[in-house]
Parts: structure tokens; sequence; C-alpha cells
């Protein structure tokens, strides 16, 4: 006698081919989520500002952040035109530099402005609130000396890139082909850089003169 093939099995039967029915399924829970902020992705944290001054200097910087974006399409561009038409360019490396040195530049505000520098807290965050607001003052006083004399030097630097040895206006150029004033324009925004942090750090120390307490830095740090 034959054993029943598994073709005699009707369609839609809840035994497999051996006749052992299949293993139920689990069931799927419908149980509220106990943290529904669990698959939430957590949002950034905003910047945090200390004046009307640093706002706008965030304002900018983040328009200034397109720079970077221009720079990687314009060297996307070099690429095609240097591979696929042999016809290489002569602006866009020496272009591409200068766009990623204004961001860098800008970099440094917009970092003071939005508190997100780096900064070693273990001092900082050991002590209460009245010797923390020394050290606001302390810290204060040393960035704005220290942006004073970089601003300085960036003067120097500037004007011996934007002026001959007789005094008379005349941008220092790259020396290329093409030969752009790029190195006296990127000097020049180092200046303006400098002189914009410099600002800042005079506001910054008149606040916490006036005993206005410096902000926390947002959580996730200079993200």
């Amino acid at each position: 006698m034959t054993p029943p093939s598994s073709h005699n099995t009707p369609a839609g039967s809840p035994h497999d081919r051996a006749g052992r029915p299949p293993d139920p399924s689990p069931e799927p829970s419908h149980g509220p989520n106990p943290d529904p902020s669990a698959d939430r992705t957590p949002e950034r944290a905003p910047d945090v500002v200390r004046s009307r001054f640093d706002r706008g200097v965030v304002r900018v910087a983040q328009f200034a952040a397109w720079l970077v974006f221009i720079a990687m399409a314009i060297s996307v561009y070099e690429v095609i035109m240097r591979y696929g038409f042999g016809a290489p360019t002569s602006w866009v490396h020496e272009t591409v530099v200068m766009l990623v040195a204004v961001s860098f530049c800008l970099g440094g505000p917009a970092a003071l402005a939005s508190n997100r520098h780096i900064r070693v807290k273990v001092l900082y965050d050991a002590v209460g609130p009245r010797f923390r607001l020394w050290l606001d003052r302390f810290n204060d006083l040393v960035t704005f000396g220290f942006c004073l004399g970089m601003t300085y030097a960036a003067w120097v630097m500037f004007y011996g890139a934007s002026h001959n040895p007789l005094g008379e206006w005349q941008l220092e150029r790259s020396g290329t082909s093409w030969n752009p004033p790029f190195p006296a324009l990127v000097k020049g925004m180092i200046l303006t850089a400098v002189a914009i942090m410099c600002v800042q750090a005079l506001i910054h120390l008149i606040q916490s003169i006036k005993g206005k307490p410096a902000p926390d830095a947002p959580e996730g740090g200079a993200d």
C-alpha cells in the first residue's frame, strides 16, 4: 500500500508535508508603546547666543556654509571637463581653495557666537554659580585680549597683501596663469573674522562684568 502523497493534501491545509501542524506565529503586540519618544529622532538643540550681534553672526554663517556646497559642485564640474571632455579648467582649483578658506574663517565667529567652541570644563563644572561668573569674566578677558592681538596681526598681514612697497593699493595675486587676487581676499577675510570675534569677545566681557552668566552649551557639543 502506497503512503499518501503530499499532492493529496488539500490546499490551505494547516498540516505540512510531514503531517505536522505548522508552528503558530507570535501574536502581534497591541499594547501601548511604553516609551513613545524611543522611535523619534532626537532633535538638535538650538544654538545658544549671548547677544543680538551673535545671532546675526550665526545667520550669516548659515548662508556662508553653502560655500562648501558650491566648492563641491565646481569640483565635480572640473572632473567632468577634465576626464570626460579633455578640457581641464584653469580656475576651479584656486576657486575651491578660496571658498573653503572663507568658510573656515567664518567658522570661528560662528562657534564663538553659538557657544560651541571646544572647552575644558572640569573646573568650571566643579564650582558654584558665583565662582563660575568670575571664570566667565576671566575667560572673556583673555579671549578679548587674544582676539585683539590677532586682529592687529591680521591687519599687518592684509596690509602687506594689499599694498606694494611704495604704499600703493595693489592686491597680492596667486602668480598662476589665471592669476586671481585670491591670496589678498583670503587674508582680508581672516582680518574680518578675527575683528568680528574681537567685537564678540568685548560684548561677552561687558555682559559678564554686569553679572550676566554665559549660557550653557547645547547638548552634543559642536555637532
